[in-house]
């Protein structure tokens, strides 16, 4: 991208006028105020997005308090801002502000020194007056991790805020309702690309879209995602519910899925002012979002989580890969474990109401390991208490973009009821690749056959019921002889005979759990695939390297010559 000619500054613009009716203007525009920051001290994703992010949210505020108080006046009741005199955008951002004329016109420095001591600390401070709202609430969180402005120099900021204060809802055709929040959601992307260390805190848009379809969430339901990164899942569900509305959504439809239906946990101090932002674009009023450790239940602020249910009908979540938890994570919990994902879904589990429903994703190492008492234990709690009725195992490098190499799955359950029987679905055939990203197609022969749950070439169930039958089945036998010499132990006189003997049971015993924990193995295995044999026989394969042998020898004598030459 090339670096964008300062602005000059501009009074309201007419919509359309610089070219932000859709979602590519807005991109554009997005991009050319990247562009300034990059120039000026802001060079990577991690540093661009959280300044962006303040000053976005800041400029969308001030409209939307704008359109509330004429909408209040009109209707002959008052309205109070959230913002004072002279901290609303308005005010000190704008190009004609009174508070920025006045700034510009004093001595050199003075723009900056009134919005890193006087306008970040009245920011910041909201959340602590007596009656302070759930919006002002919102605010002072947005702007904890903000000490200073980043960007280099003052001129290059107020380009920034010209340019942002041209993206506007006069600016942005109507009809693309979710515009502004998309191209946001494609500078988050920007952070979860590999580099940029932000990868853990971001899921691939096109998971979340296909995971919010299965689950459908309605309007009058809670969502809830324990580890919400930049808070996708919420944003996505939002969408989704609100579309399902359309036009025929009541004010108070409206009212509960903007103020009471998204709820949420965030532990890095970096993501949790993104994730109310991310959610404040989308359109949320009030995102009910916790800071702090979900599993160690260590509050940074829990604020905006005041009157949170105890469970949820929905949850929607990628808790983070690979992650070790110390002792103090593990107390909270029935099975002890480092795994970060192990103790995250047993929160899951907690926290989804009888016939709520789930839609994770995990590392396919928990899903096949049994070689770990807790790991066992939560996968038997998850499938006596839940339905777990669909696994979909995601094709191999979808989080390589954002530096993790591992293997995942998908999975959907139901609380309330035991599993009988669960729906795999193989996706691994994929190829994921920087320039070929998994796409909403990729799921389509998923849904087409999602309804009946039925079987195919990449699709098959597995009897949970009749698995543990023969496990049961298979292991009588060892725990019979586990028994047998234990009681030979109890009656034998004999020092080292009965250690022996305790050996013996001890191995039988062990040989019965392991065929009973191998029932909770639930690595996706494509029963239709056919393994691929090599059938030459060895005289075959040594001609074959006998050719190769030649071709090599010939290649060598033609560079030879030429070298020679």
């Amino acid at each position: 991208l090339g670096n964008a000619e300062p602005l000059e500054p501009r009074r309201g613009s007419k919509m359309g006028d610089n070219g932000l009716q859709d979602r590519n203007g807005v991109n554009r525009a997005v991009k050319s105020i990247c562009d300034i920051m990059r120039r000026g001290n802001c060079a990577g994703a991690l540093q661009y997005v959280p300044e962006l992010t303040w000053i976005l949210f800041l400029r969308i505020l001030d409209e939307r308090e704008e359109r509330e108080q004429h909408e209040a006046e009109a209707l002959g009741v008052s309205f109070r801002t959230s913002l004072e005199h002279p901290y609303r955008w308005q005010d000190w951002a704008a190009p004609d502000g009174a508070k920025r004329r006045e700034l510009q016109e004093g001595a050199l420095g003075s723009f900056f020194g009134f919005v890193n001591t006087e306008l970040l600390r009245y920011l910041k401070g909201l959340k602590n007056k007596p009656d302070a709202s759930p919006r002002q609430k919102v605010i002072s969180e947005v702007m904890t991790g903000v000490e200073r402005v980043r960007i280099d120099t003052e001129r290059n900021f107020l380009d920034v805020l010209d340019k942002v204060n041209e993206i506007t809802a006069e600016t942005v055709d109507p009809t693309h309702v979710f515009t502004l929040s998309q191209v946001y959601e494609g500078l988050l992307l920007k952070m979860g690309e590999k580099g940029n260390d932000g990868g853990q805190f971001f899921t691939p848009r096109q998971v979340i879209k296909a995971i919010v379809q299965v689950i459908a969430p309605a309007v009058g339901e809670t969502v809830y995602d324990p580890g919400c990164g930049t808070g996708g899942f919420l944003a996505q569900s939002y969408e989704f519910m609100h579309d399902h509305l359309g036009d025929q959504a009541t004010a108070e439809q409206l009212e509960t899925l903007k103020q009471r239906t998204f709820w949420g946990r965030e532990k890095e101090n970096l993501i949790y002012p993104i994730a109310l932002a991310n959610l404040v674009l989308h359109g949320i009023d009030k995102p009910n979002l916790w800071h702090g450790n979900t599993l160690t239940g260590m509050e940074i602020y829990g604020g905006l989580f005041a009157g949170a249910p105890t469970q949820f009908d929905v949850i929607l979540t990628n808790p983070p890969f690979g992650g070790k938890e110390a002792k103090d994570a593990q107390t909270n919990f029935d099975y002890k474990t480092s795994a970060t994902q192990a103790l995250f879904l047993q929160h899951v589990i907690r926290s989804l109401k009888d016939g709520g429903r789930c839609g994770i994703v995990l590392d396919e190492g928990l899903l096949f390991r049994t070689n770990e008492d807790a790991f066992v234990k939560t996968k038997q709690k998850l499938l006596n208490d839940c339905n777990l009725w669909c696994i979909v195992s995601l094709p191999e490098g979808l989080f390589v973009g954002a530096g993790a190499s591992v293997k995942t799955d998908l999975l959907f359950f139901e609380k309330g009821r035991p599993t009988r029987s669960i729906w795999f679905y193989d996706m691994t055939d994929i190829k994921v690749r920087k320039k070929t990203p998994l796409t909403l197609k990729h799921f389509e022969d998923f849904f087409r056959l999602l309804p009946d749950r039925a079987d195919s070439e990449l699709s098959w169930t597995v009897d949970m019921d009749e698995r543990k039958r023969l496990a049961a089945e298979e292991s009588r036998p060892f725990k019979e002889e586990a028994q047998k010499k234990a009681r030979e132990a109890a009656e034998c006189k004999d020092k080292e005979q009965t250690k022996a003997l305790n050996k013996e049971s001890k191995a039988a015993a062990a040989k019965a759990k392991e065929i009973e924990d191998a029932v909770y193995d639930l690595k996706a295995v494509n029963p239709n695939k056919k393994p691929v044999v090599d059938t030459r026989t060895p005289e075959e394969l040594l001609d074959l390297i006998e050719a190769k042998g030649r071709e090599i020898a010939e290649a060598l004598a033609v560079l030879r010559t030429h070298g020679n030459g």
